[in-house]
């Protein structure tokens, strides 16, 4: 349900005089969430909601109801371009700072959904477009109760299916020498079927150099095995098989046999300490009361792996929001790849996964972090990984 009340507060706080929501066949899914309406609409539609007054929609002949379950009974309905340019100069009419998903320079395109030339469209009537990032994550990247719930069951289920996992590979090994890479993701892909849950992409199990590939994509064209003496990174993501259901994303490493050597050790606690960076952080910010953007996690988490002389191997982002998909349109944990200026704020999500990837293999460590409504800091998963697992066989 769109809440009217609510959404105006919070233009109002932001400082906006309106948010226009715009969507054309599907491209701004951020509009869509949060107005309720479906990728299936094949005209332009806008729903302009002004910081206090009625809500004012434009919409075509051919789709003139899409937006009736929407607050605000002025509706004008178009059919020539001409038309359409002129509709939306009156939704905007008097407006001065209006909200889009729009990010000045492309500098956070996660929130960039709008193309340039509706927003010169819209500039055009004497607006200026500012970006609807932190109005988003209120409306779209908040969770509610079921939600909430819906997390910690999967998380539960994720840190168990690490247990699964690696008894698997340990009993493969005894019974059969080795297992490919392929068959233990097999495993964890019955796991999640076995308790209900879905993924949009199978796991990474990397052994060896696989694992210092962050992005590697486990499959039978470059199956590797697994045996006594390799390194093991596996990176699996998943929720309840349920509507508006929220993802858990966790990574784990493991080495086969009964000692780990040093260069694992030494990476892997680099790794583990500029994660556990990350999440003071966030702990020590929120205790305070002060606010927290995405890019002050991120450099926290990196200047532990950039003071160990790592910094090149730590080729990403510290981490993602997490939603209904797995990377999710909350503010994102990033001060590299983009400089993520909005704000982590209660009953979001988001992921803490540091890594440093050599040739040889690679570490990554990743949690996931959950603000609850009272400003509570939740690591999920269960307790961090604070040592390379040792898979014995």
């Amino acid at each position: 349900m769109f809440d009217l009340s609510a959404v105006q507060a919070a233009i109002r706080e932001a400082g906006f005089d309106g948010w226009l929501l715009y969507d054309f066949r599907g491209l701004n899914v951020l509009a869509q969430r949060v107005a309720g309406v479906g990728p299936k609409l094949s005209r332009r539609w806008f729903y302009f909601v002004p910081a206090t007054g009625e809500p004012k929609k434009l919409v075509h002949a051919i789709e003139p109801s899409s937006l009736d379950h929407l607050p605000g009974a002025n509706k004008t309905v178009y059919r020539k371009w001409q038309d359409l340019e002129a509709g939306v100069g009156a939704l905007v009419s008097g407006a001065k700072r209006v909200a889009m998903e729009y990010s000045a320079r492309n500098a956070n395109p996660y929130i960039g959904r709008v193309d340039a030339g509706t927003i010169e469209l819209v500039k055009s009537f004497g607006c200026d477009v500012v970006a609807s990032g932190d109005l988003i994550q209120q409306f779209e990247a908040v969770w509610d109760e079921d939600q909430e719930k819906s997390h910690f069951e999967a998380a539960k289920l994720c840190r168990e299916a690490y247990d699964v996992a690696f008894g698997f590979i340990a009993s493969e090994i005894k019974a059969k020498g080795s297992v490919l890479e392929t068959v233990v993701q097999a495993r964890i892909m019955k796991h999640f079927a076995d308790n209900g849950m879905t993924t949009y992409s199978p796991p990474i199990v990397g052994a060896g150099p696989h694992s210092g590939d962050p992005h590697f994509d486990t499959a039978p064209e470059t199956d590797a095995p697994i045996q006594r003496g390799t390194w093991v990174l596996i990176d699996l993501w998943a929720k309840m098989n349920r509507p508006r259901s929220v993802y858990a994303d966790y990574t784990r490493t493991a080495y086969v046999g009964e000692a780990v050597p040093e260069q694992y050790t030494k990476i892997f606690n680099i790794v583990a300490a500029a994660r556990d960076a990350g999440i003071k952080k966030v702990k020590d910010t929120f205790a305070s009361g002060k606010p927290l953007l995405g890019w002050e996690v991120d450099n926290a988490t990196r200047a532990v792996i950039e003071n160990a002389g790592y910094g090149e191997f730590y080729t990403h982002r510290t981490g993602h929001n997490i939603g209904q998909e797995v990377h999710g349109n909350g503010a994102h944990i990033d001060g590299l790849e983009t400089r993520e200026d909005r704000r982590v704020i209660p009953r979001t999500c988001f992921s803490i996964e540091p890594g440093i990837y050599l040739p040889e293999f690679g570490v990554r460590s990743e949690v996931d972090v959950y603000i609850d409504k009272d400003g509570k800091v939740h690591v999920t998963g269960g307790e961090p990984q604070t040592e390379v697992h040792r898979i014995l066989v």
